[in-house]
């Protein structure tokens, strides 16, 4: 089961008006993993992401979730974290748990309550009243209650407090099975070195380079940061 392809990215290009935002970009998961998508900024993550979420339309090549073309068939086997705040300010955090409840069958919402209390997050305050620090933990706490196959977290862990981070990094190893696998785009590299278990360079829409990160370290000698640093240095 773990050799049969979760996701499976063919070719895909994106065009915004005359410029590429994505060129020609390959990819295949397996399950089972924590993936770091890794580039400057511009370089195509966010697009990627989008585009395997069903939020954008490629203009050429594909997408397959377990066989499934991005859309309202896969919508139950990706869970995506936008890098910006998507839940409207006049929720509370108790509305927004019963909201992802409703529209998702594989979403828990005592797991979302127990990460809520856990970060300090009130249940009953509206979002637009907590920091941008809070939203974002909210935000992140209702997409990791999902038992989702695919999870596509753009920038989870930027906006938030060290301690904070630490509590997240964990709950993304608590969440990780088996038979899902976690794509995380960050900038935040050293923070995460030590979960992921594959990483992605990206640069100007392209696929640099795709290993295990064990591997790559023990060959180069380096840790995951040294390589990035070395591969996009300005």
């Amino acid at each position: 089961m773990q050799d049969q392809p979760l996701l499976v990215v063919d070719g895909l290009t994106k065009y915004y008006r005359s410029f590429p935002s994505l060129s020609d970009f390959s990819l295949t998961l397996t399950p089972g993993k924590i993936v770091a998508l890794l580039g400057p900024n511009g370089s195509g993550k966010t697009t990627l992401l989008k585009i395997i979420s069903g939020l954008l339309t490629p203009s050429a090549g594909s997408v397959s979730i377990l066989g499934c073309p991005p859309g309202e068939e896969s919508r139950g086997l990706v869970a995506y974290l936008p890098d910006r705040i998507s839940i409207p300010g006049w929720m509370s955090s108790e509305t927004a748990i019963a909201y992802f409840a409703d529209f998702y069958a594989d979403f828990d919402r005592a797991k979302a309550q127990n990460m809520l209390t856990d970060l300090g997050i009130p249940l009953d305050k509206p979002l637009g009243k907590l920091s941008k620090g809070m939203r974002e933990k909210v935000q992140l706490s209702l997409v990791m209650s999902r038992n989702a196959k695919l999870y596509l977290l753009d920038e989870p862990i930027s906006g938030v407090d060290p301690a904070a981070r630490e509590y997240i990094l964990r709950t993304i190893l608590t969440c990780h099975s088996p038979d899902s696998t976690i794509l995380i785009s960050t900038h935040l590299i050293a923070d995460v070195e030590e979960v992921i278990d594959e990483f992605v360079f990206i640069r100007d829409g392209r696929l640099l380079c795709y290993d295990s990160a064990d591997e790559a370290r023990k060959r180069e000698g380096k840790t995951l940061d040294e390589m990035f640093r070395e591969a996009f240095r300005c």
